[in-house]
């Protein structure tokens, strides 16, 4: 039982464990000291334990913040690849990688177009033209030449201000099932 859950789901897995382990910049991670290699390693298992959709009926058990993060994992996992490949400064051909696999994951994972609570009939293309805007936004704006200036931690305080937010809102907000 404890092998079909871990590989249930393998694509949500695959996907998401690439996308992790790619924002934590791999070749540079190779070199690096063995404590940050075995951080790598860690992110990597955390990946593959969160990835995969969580596609439920939208009972709140608890409000406590682990509880809520296990449940919205899905949010949760690229919010943090991507705030780990801020940090990381990684390469443009590996932040072009990063995109693509955020891209892939957001599309794999909603449970909106993909999962069983999804709404019947053709899956719409407005879930996918999202993602692909909300990838192609932070692909721009990580790549905005503001490093240089003086007031570059201006624009980084309120990119970091905003996903801090929505990650909150993306955690605390009730749904109530359509009607």
């Amino acid at each position: 039982m404890l092998i079909g859950r871990l590989t249930s789901r393998i694509t949500d897995r695959v996907l998401g464990t690439a996308l992790a382990v790619a924002a934590c910049d791999p070749p540079a991670a190779l070199h690096a000291p063995l404590l940050v290699r075995m951080l790598v390693l860690g992110a990597a298992t955390t990946a593959w334990w969160a990835a995969p959709m969580v596609d439920a009926r939208p009972v709140l058990t608890s409000m406590r913040w682990r509880t809520l993060a296990a449940r919205r994992r899905t949010t949760v996992l690229p919010a943090a690849a991507i705030a780990v490949a801020a940090a990381t400064g990684p390469p443009v051909w590996l932040v072009v990688c990063i995109a693509a696999l955020l891209l892939a994951y957001l599309l794999v994972t909603d449970a909106w177009t993909a999962g069983v609570t999804a709404p019947p009939g053709r899956p719409q293309a407005t879930p996918a033209l999202t993602a692909a805007a909300a990838t192609a936004v932070v692909l721009l704006a990580a790549q905005a030449p503001v490093a240089g200036t003086s007031w570059a931690r201006l624009p980084a305080s309120l990119a970091i201000a905003a996903t801090t937010v929505c990650l909150v809102l993306a955690l605390r907000t009730r749904r109530s099932p359509p009607s």
